[in-house]
């Protein structure tokens, strides 16, 4: 049976989904902006507006995963030249990349200030809606930061080998950047075995014990 509380996390995941993603893309386009790169404005992605950031089939996740009881989906990718930046190439797209994860971070640590000062006058309902917030975006910044493609972790993977200017640290990079093509494939088979058998699940044994620690940072 559907209780009022399962309705309302429904709503709020939609919510928070939406305004997160819009603001981690946003992040994206605006950190490229001025890095240089002019097509993100040109493209009309300065701006907080859901309809210039969320991807169709990103969207139906969305609505679906709410409707199990957790949060997730995508936004429409930010296009950037990473050759007009006036960093090089590889550490402008290592900054652009971190930009979404770092918004998503900042939603989370103000959620937790908004749900710590309001705790003792606020209502359960807006005490559920920043505890799914902060929950929900810290988890946006983890898994983002995999460095799978076509994740942000990727690009700061890669950024991170160049900036080491190590003979490893190139070979390295050279070799993760001919795997992307898999990346995709790879993403998928690691969300099946998270959701079919969390225990044996690389994500869970990687972003599990950094979750906790940022939750139990902020929320106490």
């Amino acid at each position: 049976m559907i209780d009022s509380t399962s309705i309302l996390s429904f709503v709020f995941y939609l919510i928070i989904l939406v305004v997160s993603i819009s603001i981690h893309e946003f992040s994206h386009a605006i950190t490229a902006d001025r890095l240089g790169d002019p097509m993100p404005r040109n493209q009309g992605r300065i701006t907080l507006s859901p309809l210039a950031h969320l991807d169709r089939l990103g969207s139906l996740m969305i609505l679906l995963s709410s409707l199990a009881g957790f949060g997730i989906g995508w936004g429409k990718p930010v296009r950037v030249n990473p050759y007009a930046f006036r960093t090089t190439p590889r550490v402008g797209m290592g900054i652009v990349a971190s930009a979404g994860p770092i918004s998503n971070l900042i939603l989370a640590t103000l959620g937790a200030i908004a749900l710590r000062a309001l705790s003792s006058i606020s209502p359960d309902f807006l005490s559920l809606f920043l505890w799914l917030w902060v929950q929900t975006n810290v988890a946006l910044a983890l898994f983002n930061l995999i460095p799978v493609f076509p994740l942000d972790g990727y690009n700061v993977f890669l950024a991170i080998l160049e900036a080491l200017k190590q003979d490893w640290s190139l070979k390295l990079a050279f070799f993760w950047q001919k795997q992307a093509q898999y990346g995709p494939m790879l993403l998928l088979l690691l969300l099946v075995v998270d959701r079919v058998a969390p225990a044996l699940s690389p994500i869970s044994w990687v972003f599990g014990a950094p979750m906790s620690a940022i939750l139990g940072a902020l929320l106490g």
